[in-house]
């Protein structure tokens, strides 16, 4: 029988990187940067409980819907994969392929993500799609011409805000600042741009897979509900209330974000429509998931750590220990609009467009 499933992360080496992880992780890394660390990768695994040992991939082969969902694209592969981000160096300049983009080259899906910023020092920003009338063309120029980074929009990023990248969007992060991803469960990326580093460029399928204009940009959360809906989660929130803050970070098609900060216990309810699997990510303080039937014992997670909840378990009650901050993952169950967003700085209101919703 399934249960809350505590995941081992996986440390990936990325030339952006760094070797100080905290205060998330206290992994001493003496070789290679890491850049991201896997939460729920298809060979992450499982820690806790009958299930030790075995990766997330194996079992979402095994037990298909019930763990992954009746929203899930695919019910025997994993869905979310969610990423803490640590660049201390400018990432790329890149773009993602849609999913028809993807299927073309054989991949299940393309990829749509979004970055929690967690934490973020002064200047931090990152580059969200291409400025204002600059096409293709003139894009193509400007990377043979080694000013790409300027045609795209930077704006500055704060702890505590959520960004949209859609699939399409041409995007690059900045360094100084961590971020927690969640996306499609696809790691396609097409290099436009690299600052002159000595990596392989992917010119001719970054620049089919690019949208001139896409959603792309910081998301105005939402205010919390205990009912599902159209814009909503797949899941409701019972005594948020009494429990603490709660708010809907980003609501869309492929996946939604919530952030719970629990100062007592909450149940997570299922709301009506396609179930989903759940995913909890913890930032400060610890929580304890409790799920009484089958005599699944009580799991315990701390900050850096990441408890999968299957969509076969009907009810979940999480206990902060003695405060927790948290992000909360799922698939939408109804079919959701894309997201709005704008390009405007929170604190200047500097920026290049006003709040839209386009294709």
């Amino acid at each position: 029988m399934l249960y809350p499933l505590l995941l081992l992360p996986e440390f990936h080496e990325r030339v952006w990187g760094t070797r100080d992880l905290r205060p998330y992780f206290s992994r001493t890394v003496e070789g290679a940067p890491i850049g991201e660390v896997w939460m729920t990768g298809e060979q992450c695994r499982v820690a806790n409980g009958p299930l030790a040992g075995e990766t997330l991939g194996e079992l979402a082969l095994r037990f298909g819907a019930e763990l992954t969902g009746e929203a899930a694209p695919q019910a025997q592969r994993f869905p979310l994969l969610i990423k803490f981000l640590y660049p201390r160096q400018k990432l790329s300049v890149q773009v993602h392929p849609d999913d028809e983009g993807a299927r073309r080259v054989g991949e299940v899906c393309g990829k749509t993500e979004c970055w929690y910023v967690a934490r973020a020092v002064a200047g931090a920003q990152v580059g969200l799609g291409l400025r204002a009338g600059i096409t293709r063309e003139m894009f193509r120029m400007a990377i043979e011409a080694n000013q790409a980074e300027h045609m795209l929009n930077w704006i500055d990023v704060h702890a505590g805000e959520m960004i949209y990248v859609d699939a399409g969007t041409v995007h690059a992060i900045g360094a100084n600042a961590i971020f927690v991803e969640t996306q499609q469960n696809c790691d396609l990326t097409y290099r436009l741009y690299d600052y002159g580093r000595p990596r392989q460029l992917h010119l001719e399928e970054g620049m089919a897979a690019i949208r001139e204009k896409t959603h792309a940009g910081r998301v105005q959360p939402q205010a919390s509900s205990s009912q599902g809906g159209p814009h909503m989660p797949s899941v409701g929130i019972c005594g948020s209330e009494v429990a603490g803050r709660h708010q809907v970070l980003l609501s869309s098609p492929h996946f939604a974000v919530e952030h719970h900060q629990l100062a007592s216990p909450i149940q997570l309810a299922v709301s009506p429509g396609k179930s989903s699997v759940q995913v909890l990510v913890c930032l400060e303080g610890g929580a304890v998931v409790e799920y009484e039937s089958g005599g699944a014992q009580p799991v315990t997670f701390t900050r850096g750590e990441a408890v999968v909840i299957p969509a076969a378990l009907p009810g979940v009650t999480l206990r902060p220990q003695w405060q927790a901050e948290l992000l909360h993952m799922t698939l939408p169950s109804h079919p959701v609009s894309e997201p709005l967003t704008t390009m405007r700085s929170a604190d200047t209101g500097s920026g290049t467009r006003t709040p839209h919703r386009h294709d």
